[in-house]
């Protein structure tokens, strides 16, 4: 049975996010606090300090070799900064003793087999008390398969197919707190369609694995539902980890199109748009993973501009607001700027924000539930969690549904500008992102009650009651 107190706020929660709407001034239940961040001046990603003995152990899933290394280095070094800030502070009370986070790399090398065997080890020997992923969400499915099996929490952060919370693979030991491919295709869709109003012709290339066609589709039923007067004029999938775009390009620039609209990620987010602009297309992407500064400074600040991506750690603009927020920017800017040591120098590393600060902020959530639950047992963490909601150091504010354990929020349109018209968005010395290529200008807001998860009916009718 459920306590009273937690009834009341799952009502809440319910009334303010149902049928009616939702509203990011909600109250929540905890919120991350610049105030109290540890002086993280001894953070260095290249020699991260890790306890070890009787601490809280995550196990990060992900690719740590391969093409996509750098995904696994991605998330490794989000999720060490939460670790770090909260064993400075001295750590979390759970089961009555004060422990400290350990953080522990476990390469599935972008393989099923792989992704299975090495989650049961974290799980059977590393004694691990939650499995975070993870890029792939074949791959995730598998996690959340070995957290069903030993009742172990996994915290869906990076995979983002809806599919794996329907009724046939949901487990109450696994947390979504990642947006979701139709929340994503949707977004695009009502921004598209309800707020700029201008192109009309799309065409859609994704990869051809499950993400990818959740993508492909979140859009198409997106149009339908807020730009019926849009075509689409093409619709393409290419394997992982292509080198070669030039087939599918031709046909988009044959086809008419205004947009193109992709899920890829790296490598094959950078290889795709290098190749577009490389073949003369200029048309603008639509994208929720081409941000990669890197990549986006080889190309320049024209074959950036006009990128819009849809984001899951957007704000209105302007981004910094507080002190406080200023403060927990300038911890990581700062130390990237005068102490970080190569390979973490680079543009990727300057800013802390987008994907790494949605990964590093998702890690706090968890953090926060656990200290809230007072344990490392899964029960109590799931008791917890379920209708929890939390806000991110730059105000968003993310609830966890009860019912199938998605992510309710509001997503943001970031549009790609030069820099000297980034100000809109960072409003602090030196007022722009990049200078070597556009970003985020412009920012639009698509509400909540726009782009609400998706509810499989048949767990619906299974957690009656949730």
């Amino acid at each position: 049975m459920k306590s009273t107190k937690k009834m009341f706020s799952v009502i809440t929660i319910v009334c303010c996010l149902g049928l009616f709407g939702i509203s990011q001034a909600m109250a929540v239940n905890d919120a991350f606090d610049p105030g109290k961040m540890a002086d993280m001046s001894d953070f260095d990603p290249n020699n991260p300090i890790i306890p070890t003995g009787d601490t809280i152990k995550l196990a990060i899933v992900a690719s740590f070799s391969g093409p996509a290394a750098l995904v696994g280095d991605i998330y490794f070094v989000s999720v060490q900064w939460a670790a770090h800030d909260i064993n400075k502070r001295g750590g979390i009370l759970v089961d009555g003793k004060r422990k400290k986070v350990q953080v522990i790399r476990a390469d599935h090398m972008s393989q099923p087999a792989q992704t299975k065997k090495i989650s049961e080890r974290m799980v059977l020997q590393e004694k691990v008390d939650v499995l975070w992923g993870t890029n792939g969400s074949h791959l995730m499915k598998i996690i959340n398969q070995v957290a069903d099996k030993y009742k172990t929490i996994a915290q869906c952060s990076a995979a983002l197919s809806d599919e794996l919370y329907d009724a046939k693979s949901f487990t109450r030991y696994s947390f979504m707190s990642s947006f979701q491919t139709s929340q994503i295709g949707r977004a695009a869709a009502y921004y598209y369609g309800q707020i700029r109003k201008k192109e009309t012709k799309f065409y859609i290339l994704c990869q051809d694995y499950l993400f990818g066609h959740s993508m492909a589709k979140g859009f198409i039923d997106g149009l339908k539902q807020y730009y019926p007067e849009a075509e689409i004029v093409g619709e393409d999938y290419h394997k992982l980890f292509l080198t070669d775009f030039a087939p599918y390009l031709t046909k988009i620039k044959a086809s008419g199109a205004e947009v193109i609209y992709t899920g890829d990620w790296i490598p094959d987010a950078a290889n795709l748009l290098k190749q577009a602009r490389q073949m003369g297309i200029t048309l603008p992407f639509a994208h929720t993973f081409l941000d990669e500064p890197n990549f986006l400074n080889e190309v320049g600040v024209e074959g950036t501009n006009g990128l819009v991506q849809i984001s899951q750690y957007g704000t209105s603009t302007p981004v910094f607001k507080t002190a406080g927020q200023i403060m927990a920017y300038k911890a990581w800017n700062n130390l990237w700027r005068n102490k970080w040591k190569e390979p973490y120098t680079t543009h990727l590393w300057k800013h802390g924000t987008g994907n790494i600060g949605s990964y590093r902020d998702q890690t706090y959530w968890l953090l926060s539930v656990i200290e809230r639950a007072g344990s490392t047992n899964p029960e109590k963490i799931i008791k917890t969690w379920e209708g929890d909601s939390y806000k991110f150091v730059n105000d968003k504010v993310i609830t966890m549904r009860a019912v199938d354990h998605k992510a309710v929020q509001d997503l943001h349109a970031f549009e790609f500008v030069p820099p000297e018209l980034q100000k809109e968005s960072f409003n602090i010395e030196p007022y722009y992102w990049y200078k070597g290529c556009s970003n985020t200008g412009p920012v639009s807001t698509i509400p909540a009650d726009k782009i609400m998860p998706l509810l499989d009916p048949e767990l619906k009718a299974k957690r009656k009651g949730y």
